[in-house]
């Protein structure tokens, strides 16, 4: 059987944060439609938003710091036929997940909720602005689209995509500049992931930030002996479990990666798949139950072990594991 290929991946590279590549999409889109508007909480210097504030100012409807209020008053603006983008910082969603619940989410409002500054991407702000449970939490609302994006260009194209999309959707951006990883000729499509890095030993599924150290450790696992099979998964909900089945057939066992909490996220997502088709081991890197700290956001990725070096260890022990404890 082959194995799905993306485009060649690009390391290395850098490129806008992923915030500034949301903003500049909102232009874009905005010059081809009229249908949507953007609300926000008095952070668009800190989204990307004040792109589209600048170049559309009638269709950008400020709330001040009033989360729960822009979540509920969201969900009346899509009864009418408009499409609202509600942004903030991630942590400040999870503030209003209860008026996402009862006035999006229950009502199956066509509404966009994109949080930027997720996980220890927030770095110097510390722990109570780092949000690590807001993939958890969305995620366990009935018909809500999680996604968390890898790159700007990624980015570009999921927001493109959500607002195609018919139904309430929870997107994640991030604050530092970003790696360009993907190629010119990828293409994003909701509930689907993608093979970055072709392996048959063990394969890294990750999401966001983690997807360039998945393929940095893969580069270290090489250079072991060790062929590791890289996945984006940018769609945390609905999760591609085909992709999924056809890469436990062919490697056994899995790392997941992602720059939020062990519990809820990308790693449960996964397991959830494999114990309902075909259960493998599963190691997950991510952080392991405790809140985050102030300091640089790679830093952090070190002192909480997201790194490659982490990935890779990972790897080592899941494949152990895989044969039976034999090395």
């Amino acid at each position: 059987m082959t194995c799905e290929r993306s485009t060649p991946t690009l390391v290395g590279t850098s490129g806008d944060s992923l915030r500034e590549a949301f903003g500049k999409a909102l232009v874009e889109l905005g010059q081809k439609r009229d249908d949507f508007v953007v609300l926000d909480a008095d952070v668009a210097g800190g989204t990307g938003t004040h792109h589209f504030r600048g170049a559309f100012p009638d269709r950008f409807i400020q709330f001040g710091i009033a989360e729960q209020n822009m979540m509920a008053a969201a969900g009346g603006i899509a009864s009418t036929g408009l499409i609202p983008f509600v942004t903030t910082f991630a942590v400040f969603c999870l503030r209003a997940l209860e008026q996402a619940r009862l006035s999006i989410v229950y009502p199956r409002r066509n509404v966009k909720i994109v949080g930027s500054h997720p996980g220890l991407d927030v770095g110097p702000d510390g722990a109570s602005a780092q949000a690590l449970e807001d993939l958890a939490a969305f995620r366990a609302l009935p018909g809500m689209v999680v996604i968390s994006p890898c790159d700007p260009l990624e980015v570009t194209q999921a927001t493109a995509a959500i607002l195609d999309y018919e139904g309430p959707v929870y997107m994640r951006t991030g604050r530092s500049p970003a790696r360009r990883i993907l190629g010119p000729e990828y293409r994003f499509e909701i509930g689907r992931g993608k093979v970055l890095r072709d392996g048959w030993d063990v394969t890294i599924v990750a999401c966001g930030v983690e997807v360039g150290r998945a393929l940095d450790a893969a580069e270290l696992l090489h250079h072991g002996g060790i062929s590791a099979r890289v996945v984006n998964m940018p769609t945390i909900k609905p999760l591609d479990g085909e992709l999924l089945v056809r890469c436990a057939r062919e490697t056994g066992c899995f790392v997941t990666a992602e720059d939020h909490n062990v519990y809820g996220g990308l790693g449960g997502a996964v397991s959830e798949v494999l114990v309902h088709t075909i259960p493998c081991p599963v190691e997950f890197v991510g952080v392991r139950d405790r809140f985050g700290e102030s300091g640089e956001p790679e830093e952090l990725a070190e002192k909480f072990g997201l790194t490659a070096p982490y990935i890779a260890e990972a790897a080592k022990r899941v494949l152990r594991r895989k044969r039976g404890g034999k090395t």
